[in-house]
């Protein structure tokens, strides 16, 4: 056991909501938020990168909205402010060619990929679990829409299970699951009140 107890891990110095809910995962590893439309799950994934920006540059890709004008003014609503050089949206990639800019060595080590939908008929389980050996020295999150409370589609629900952290956003609020504290983060607190109540404030105070 000696080479496994002496192994070394990088892991993020959260603060504030993040480190309430996410605790100190590692660098890498493989995340997920899911949740259905207009709940605020892009909001809260690109406040999330908005905030990993911090740690290391973060790659965006925006593969079913693209950088268009809705994907701009989510930007502004999440805060992102117009000076951050880390944070690195582009628009649709097919999957080889995802795996191919992944594969550059000056590409950031954190990736988003918005969302799972739009690669659906290019993943499968098998195609998946390579892609991720092949670059298990990122942080690679994902996004997926809803279906029953759970990621949307077999490989969705299958990203989910192999994740270290889980998010599944409702009610403008995200619910953290997995290898982590847990908890919920508001999105737009006002509008989360609204859906679940004055205890939603409890949660983030305690």
């Amino acid at each position: 056991m000696k080479n496994v107890y002496d192994q070394t891990f990088e892991d993020f110095e959260f603060s504030g909501i993040w480190k309430e809910t996410l605790g100190a995962p590692e660098v890498t590893g493989l995340w997920i938020v899911y949740g259905n439309e207009k709940q605020g799950k892009t909001t809260l994934s690109l406040q999330l990168a908005d905030y990993l920006s911090q740690f290391k540059e973060v790659l965006y890709v925006s593969a079913e909205e693209g950088v268009r004008k809705s994907f701009v003014q989510a930007c502004k609503r999440a805060g992102i402010q117009h000076s951050n050089k880390k944070l690195k949206p582009i628009r649709y990639l097919d999957f080889e060619a995802l795996d191919e800019r992944l594969s550059k060595k000056k590409c950031p080590k954190i990736v988003f990929i918005d969302n799972v939908s739009a690669y659906a008929d290019e993943l499968n389980k098998a195609k998946f679990l390579a892609f991720r050996q092949k670059h298990h020295n990122k942080l690679i999150i994902f996004l997926s829409h809803e279906d029953r409370k759970e990621p949307d589609g077999a490989i969705g629900r299958f990203i989910k299970k192999l994740s270290d952290i889980y998010i599944r956003v409702v009610g403008n609020a995200g619910i953290v699951g997995g290898r982590c504290p847990g908890g919920t983060i508001p999105i737009n607190e006002e509008k989360a009140v609204l859906y679940h109540g004055t205890e939603i404030l409890n949660d983030e105070n305690n």
